[in-house]
């Protein structure tokens, strides 16, 4: 029986959404492994919008379910939506996004909050005891979401992200770009992903195994 696996993303592109490369490796993995998968972004204003030419502000507003669209190429729903009894996993990709509209990490680090939507529904997958998947900035939710103790990593130790987020409860393990962390007692499983990938080759090597790993969790 194929998997079904929700995959939360927060807009597009690396500077104020989901990282591009990130979220294509996540879904081209999910796909190979013969996973059933629906993405989910909130019905929210980004925080701001990033021309990815220069790095500079641009003084427009944008969606993130619309500009989550793009990379799911128009399929993908309100996150208000989801049903967390109808999939078997989570996973949620890097970018700024995580940290500027998912939560506001970008903004305030360890005194951060995650947009209760996303709290919500990511907490429903601990709760039932579901994997969840996290690469790149997205573990500093950590914490919040699965509470103080939680194993995760940023890659590495001495990352202002992963100061952060030990401030905030968590139990930081160095990684590189090519494994995983797994904390066996939330089902929660981490990779650095463009915390340290020099090229796509990179972030795919981690990613692929954290893909890998959470599916193989869904098994009993």
């Amino acid at each position: 029986m194929n998997k079904k696996v929700a995959v939360i993303l927060s807009g597009c592109g690396v500077y104020d959404g989901s990282e591009i490369y990130e979220t294509v490796i996540t879904l081209l993995r999910l796909d190979q492994r013969g996973a059933k998968v629906q993405c989910f972004a909130p019905d929210i204003e980004q925080r701001h919008v990033i021309n990815h030419l220069n790095g500079e502000q641009m003084p427009e507003s944008r969606n993130v379910l619309i500009e989550s669209a793009r990379l799911a190429r128009g399929e993908i729903k309100d996150l208000r939506e989801a049903d967390v009894e109808a999939f078997d996993a989570l996973i949620m990709p890097g970018g700024f996004g995580a940290a500027k509209n998912l939560s506001d990490f970008a903004l305030q680090g360890a005194g951060c909050t995650v947009l209760p939507d996303v709290l919500s529904v990511a907490q429903a997958f601990a709760k039932a005891g579901k994997p969840v998947g996290m690469m790149c900035i997205a573990p500093t939710m950590a914490a919040q979401i699965f509470g103080p103790g939680v194993v995760c990593t940023l890659g590495n130790d001495d990352d202002p992200a992963a100061a952060a987020s030990r401030e905030m409860g968590v139990e930081h393990h160095a990684c590189e770009v090519s494994e995983i962390v797994e904390d066996s007692r939330h089902k929660l499983v981490t990779t650095p992903a463009y915390m340290l990938a020099q090229s796509i080759s990179d972030a795919a090597s981690g990613i692929y195994k954290l893909v890998d790993r959470v599916l193989e969790l869904t098994h009993p």
